[in-house]
């Protein structure tokens, strides 16, 4: 099971502070889509200059243009590109192409999906690296988390690994951890914290006495 921190606020600056308190102890850094959006994939290429042996999610959620916004985030730098999993499966065929040519893996994010393991079912056989349970940012304060979703399509893979994402907090690790997915991914409850590198090995221990 690997730990992912998701950097989504500010800039390029931002997300370097960051990366130099905890990319020892985590798996996978990922440039978030609110940095994205702000600074286009510049985030990613100044992370990869940084750290060239670190693995980096540009979490761009391609819903459109697949091939092109795959490229570009692989040319940034990018070893894990994601896509929304509510676009046409023609999109989603056109990323994990343009990615795997790079010899890259792509995340395809489960977020809004109202059908999870129809969908699942879907990703799994075209070639999907990553399918991601995410309870979205805005969805969060009503309760709502990822595990009922998660144990979904846990059960539906075959091929794919599981990641999961949204809201992830001391609350719900352990209850998530238990269900064994492949990759859990922290954002706000890492990267707000005071001593972020603290609160990372505090996951990482819960992690591991779970495995």
């Amino acid at each position: 099971m690997k730990l992912q921190v998701a950097v989504d606020s500010g800039g390029r600056d931002s997300l370097l502070r960051m990366a130099e308190r905890v990319y020892d102890l985590v798996d996978i850094i990922e440039v978030g889509t609110p940095m994205i959006i702000l600074d286009g994939q510049n985030p990613v290429r100044a992370l990869r200059n940084k750290y060239p042996a670190a693995c980096i999610v540009s979490d761009t959620k391609i819903m459109d243009g697949g091939s092109t916004e795959a490229q570009y985030a692989c040319e940034a730098g990018a070893d894990i590109v994601t896509v929304l999993a509510v676009s046409s499966l023609k999109t989603i065929s056109a990323v994990v192409s343009e990615v795997h040519r790079y010899s890259k893996q792509v995340l395809a994010d489960l977020i809004d999906v109202q059908d999870v393991v129809r969908r699942t079912k879907q990703l799994d056989a075209m070639g999907v690296d990553y399918i991601c349970v995410h309870t979205a940012y805005d969805v969060q304060p009503t309760g709502v988390t990822p595990l009922a979703d998660l144990e979904k399509v846990m059960a539906t893979v075959k091929n794919s690994k599981v990641a999961v994402a949204g809201g992830i907090s001391k609350k719900t690790i352990r209850e998530v951890a238990k269900m064994g997915p492949d990759l859990v991914i922290i954002g706000g409850a890492i990267t707000n914290a005071v001593d972020p590198r603290t609160e990372v090995e505090k996951y990482r221990k819960i992690i591991k006495r779970t495995l």
